[in-house]
């Protein structure tokens, strides 16, 4: 996956995905004592990046591969993405999900048309998906295809597009998919450009799998963060972030739930601990940017329930 890659990715997804909105944060600017810009990628359809990658996988199938369906395993995102982009290109769609999944994911999927196949864990549900590909559905995978990563990557693109003097980018990682994808973008555009990584403890396997130069299987999952849930990066997004990151920055849950809540009161937008957690690793990294800095933060996702956040601000904030 390279630059051109995430350049024909563009063309081909731009009739469907948004190119969700980018501005200058007066509030985040004072309060980290630089130029802070927000990319808005909540407002992205299914309220995440990922139908980004979603719909150029699919397009770069062909009409006989999408008739026989696809299928996908996804506790969070993913999984909303792929439902919406087979609805809207026609395909049938299995989302393979573990029973933990909060409803809301479980309910917006089916929403969007597609079976949802329950599994006791991730791991299950991953094991699964070998009978429905010897079906004949072709494999979506979160985060480890070049086609996804390219399909993330035009996040990338736009921002760079909208802000050339960016000095650095604060992104989520989850499997690594987006962050492996937007650092190629920008990288390849402006060299120089920062490109800092964020994990919430509990579903850190990128710093883990950089501290042991080896992707790491994480025994659980214990951060509320469940979107950045991955159980361990790939080989190709660990040498992403081996080849283009900065550092990876590991917030607890309890700084991720102030950040949510700063944002929410401040820029009037929730957003999912997954994404309100680059705002807290800013606020750790602060010391890295000076006052003519341009400092992007991605907030990748906002699909997270009213009554989870109330939970939250409970258990962190009392």
């Amino acid at each position: 996956m390279d630059i051109n890659d995430i350049r024909q990715a563009q063309d081909r997804v731009r009739p469907y995905v948004r190119r969700t909105p980018f501005e200058r944060s007066d509030s985040l600017s004072k309060r980290l004592g630089t130029n802070v810009y927000v990319k808005y990628e909540l407002f992205q359809k299914t309220g995440s990046f990922k139908v980004r990658g979603a719909f150029n996988k699919m397009l770069s199938l062909s009409a006989e591969e999408l008739a026989k369906g696809v299928v996908a395993v996804s506790g969070g995102n993913h999984a909303q993405a792929v439902a919406y982009a087979a609805s809207v290109l026609g395909a049938d769609a299995v989302i393979v999900m573990p029973e933990s999944t909060p409803r809301n994911y479980v309910d917006a999927t089916r929403g969007y048309g597609a079976t949802v196949d329950l599994r006791p864990t991730i791991a299950a549900a991953f094991e699964t998906v070998k009978a429905y590909q010897d079906k004949g559905r072709a494999f979506l995978h979160p985060f480890d295809d070049p086609l996804i990563m390219a399909g993330q990557g035009t996040l990338g693109l736009e921002i760079m597009d909208e802000l050339p003097e960016a000095t650095d980018v604060v992104v989520s990682i989850g499997g690594g998919g987006l962050a492996g994808g937007v650092s190629t973008a920008v990288k390849s555009a402006k060299p120089e450009i920062r490109v800092w990584g964020v994990e919430t403890l509990g579903a850190d396997a990128m710093a883990q799998a950089l501290a042991a130069g080896q992707p790491v299987t994480l025994p659980a999952i214990t951060s509320i963060a469940k979107t950045l849930g991955a159980p361990a990066v790939s080989d190709a997004t660990l040498e992403l972030a081996q080849k283009y990151f900065e550092s990876v920055t590991v917030v607890n849950d309890q700084e991720a739930v102030a950040a949510l809540q700063y944002i929410a009161e401040r820029l009037k937008v929730i957003t999912e601990p997954a994404a309100s957690c680059t705002l807290a690793a800013a606020e750790r990294l602060r010391g890295n940017f000076g006052r003519d800095s341009n400092v992007v933060l991605i907030l990748c996702g906002g699909n997270v329930a009213i009554a989870d956040v109330c939970g939250y601000l409970s258990q962190f904030t009392g």
